[in-house]
């Protein structure tokens, strides 16, 4: 088995030098394990926000080899419950398929401020041979 920790090039850089935005554990002859931080985004809406938080998601899986469809588990932090809808409504147009195991919670701040929402992902990325 072998961990690779990074930030890719063309992706965000992370906010701040305490974390790195990928860790791809390889998993000989089954494919890699990617784990995402969280991820935040700028925006005056939760809706702009979310719709940041996806696309930086997808450049991070892209960097991989990787694509939204290979999501497994998403974890979601809210400031507001009450507009989970909202944000609802942008993941549906990234997660087409069939949704992934899922966590959401109500949290009173995030790290950056002004943020509404972060979102952290785990995909798997199949082997080539499995693949097959």
């Amino acid at each position: 088995m072998q961990i690779t920790i990074e930030n890719p090039a063309d992706a965000p850089q992370p906010l701040s030098p305490l974390y790195s935005q990928v860790a791809r554990v390889e998993l000989p002859g089954f494919g890699a394990l990617l784990q995402l931080s969280g991820q935040v985004a700028e925006g005056a809406t939760l809706a702009e926000q979310s719709r940041g938080v996806f696309e930086t998601i997808d450049t991070l899986l892209k960097a991989q080899g990787a694509t939204l469809a290979d999501i497994i588990n998403i974890r979601t932090y809210l400031t507001d419950i009450s507009r989970l809808h909202e944000y609802g409504a942008v993941r549906r147009e990234f997660l087409t398929g069939t949704p992934p195991t899922s966590t959401t919670v109500e949290v009173s701040k995030l790290f950056l401020p002004g943020a509404q929402v972060e979102v952290e992902v785990v995909a798997v990325l199949p082997s080539r041979e499995v693949a097959r």
